[in-house]
């Protein structure tokens, strides 16, 4: 990310599930259609506690489903009203977002790794995709992280964030604020 007068106007920070949060393999575990594994990363869930706890709002959309997502995306920052989940048209839902925060689409970063994302990568203010994302979607993103989806690349993309704005610091004896 070379402008980072992008990123000291950032005020929210919203991001997919499949390929961004997880590394996009999904493990079935039984018969139900909710019976499936994601894994994700601990660092990257630090990065976005850390991010909603200096006032950013966290956002979340995504054609994933579950009950799971639902309470892990809770846990890290992302308020229910701000949680789409089994979205089709994700431009739509970006603006609703963007719309119900208060906000322009230039203060909100997005990240995305896959065809879906593209429309939302181009108009939000500042546009991640995970180094192992599709072409068009690398493309489409003003920065591609060094990380994989599901491997840090949210932590990546929220660390350049908030250092751009002064942000990236923590008193450890107050961890308790953040989890």
């Amino acid at each position: 990310m070379q402008d980072k007068t992008r990123l000291e106007k950032i005020k929210a920070i919203v991001f997919d599930i499949d390929g961004v949060l997880s590394d996009g393999r999904i493990i079935p575990v039984g018969p139900g259609e909710n019976d499936l594994v994601r894994i994700v990363d601990a660092k990257d869930a630090f990065a976005t506690r850390a991010a909603a706890t200096k006032g950013f709002v966290m956002g979340v959309i995504s054609g994933g489903n579950t009950e799971a997502l639902d309470s892990r995306c809770r846990h890290i920052g992302v308020s229910r009203e701000n949680l789409f989940l089994g979205v089709r048209g994700k431009l739509s839902v970006f603006r609703k977002f963007c719309e119900q925060n208060g906000l322009d689409e230039s203060e909100v970063a997005y990240f995305g790794d896959d065809i879906p994302d593209i429309q939302v990568l181009k108009a939000c203010g500042c546009g991640f995709a995970p180094a192992d994302a599709v072409e068009e979607a690398r493309q489409a993103a003003d920065c591609v992280t060094v990380h994989k989806g599901g491997r840090g690349c949210l932590r990546e993309g929220i660390e350049m964030i908030l250092k751009a704005q002064g942000k990236w610091h923590f008193d450890e004896d107050k961890f308790d604020q953040i989890y």
